[in-house]
């Protein structure tokens, strides 16, 4: 089955199925990690968001609903 071409790396004989299995590789784990990171860094309305302290639960479902009108405001201006 050999006959393939075969490169000399560090001393040793490297088919070059081998060296295109690693290129291959190598360029996946880099796109799978670019990706993650890409992913991790997009801001989390629900954890990022400052706590609310309000006084009562009656001001801390206003403050809620507000939060919510003003987004959904932004995001009618937006687009």
């Amino acid at each position: 089955m050999g006959g393939g071409a075969v490169y000399m790396i560090a001393g040793r004989k490297i088919g070059s199925e081998y060296l295109a299995v690693a290129t291959l590789s190598t360029i996946g784990l880099g796109v799978y990690a670019a990706i993650k990171r890409y992913k991790s860094k997009q801001p989390n309305p629900l954890v990022d968001s400052p706590p609310i302290n309000a006084s009562s639960v009656d001001e801390e479902a206003f403050i809620q609903e507000f939060l919510k009108s003003a987004e959904a405001d932004e995001n009618k201006k937006n687009h």
